[in-house]
Order: structure tokens, then C-alpha cells, then sequence
């Protein structure tokens, strides 16, 4: 006895399944994954932060005192300047708004506002501080 297949795709109730179980996968990995993406800038945000500090500490070891503010470590500044102490120009943050950068005296003060972009947050939208 011979079987014939035809040769058919998938019923609509098949799809609408299948349609439905991508779905609630989405549905329960797609937070976790965004929440991924937002702690993954803090960290970029002190990385950054770290090699800014790097930068402005060489420049103090050259020139006796801190930058003026950080274009003065991509900019020829100070009488014994011996840069640039960053290979381009001074990065944003992750969220695209520049450091803050306070020199007092003899140290001084980085500063991203995180994710709001306003002083003061809590949780991801933290400000990040370097001292």
C-alpha cells in the first residue's frame, strides 16, 4: 500500500501556536536583557572614568597641578605639557552627556549623572562619582 503525502505546510492554529510560545519567551527574556544593557553602561562609565583619571594624573606628574578641565589633556596646556594624554578626544558617557570634571586644590572630581542626565538619582539613574 502506497502512502501519498501532500505536500502541505503548517495550519494557521500551528503558527498562531508557535506564534505565542516566541512570545512569552520574549516576554520574559527581553526585561532581563534590557536590564543588562543599562548596568552595562555603569560600568562603562567607570571604565571611562578610570582611564580619564589615568590621563589627568600623568598630566599632574608633568605639570605640578590638575588640568584646568579635560580638554587641557588633548590640548597643548600647561608649560611642561608633554601630551596628549588621550588618543582622541574627551569621551561622553554612555548616555551621550559630557563628564563633569571640578579640580579643588590638590585632587579633584569626575562625575557622570547616569542615565536621567540630572543630579542626584537613584538606582541606574545614580549619579557615578570618581574621586
Amino acid at each position: 500500500m502506497k502512502r501519498k503525502f501532500a505536500n502541505r505546510g503548517f495550519s494557521l492554529v500551528e503558527l498562531l501556536i508557535v506564534m505565542i510560545i516566541i512570545g512569552l519567551i520574549a516576554s520574559i527574556v527581553g526585561p532581563a536583557m534590557y536590564g543588562k544593557v543599562d548596568s552595562s553602561k555603569v560600568k562603562t562609565a567607570q571604565a571611562q572614568m578610570q582611564m580619564l583619571a589615568s590621563a589627568i594624573d600623568t598630566y599632574r606628574l608633568d605639570n605640578d597641578e590638575f588640568p584646568e578641565n579635560l580638554d587641557g589633556l588633548v590640548k597643548t596646556t600647561g608649560r611642561y605639557w608633554d601630551g596628549p594624554y588621550l588618543p582622541k578626544d574627551v569621551p561622553n558617557d554612555p548616555w551621550d552627556n559630557p563628564y563633569f570634571y571640578q579640580r579643588t586644590g590638590s585632587s579633584y572630581t569626575l562625575q557622570s549623572l547616569g542615565r536621567d542626565g540630572k543630579q542626584g538619582g537613584e538606582d541606574l539613574a545614580q549619579d557615578i562619582v570618581y574621586r
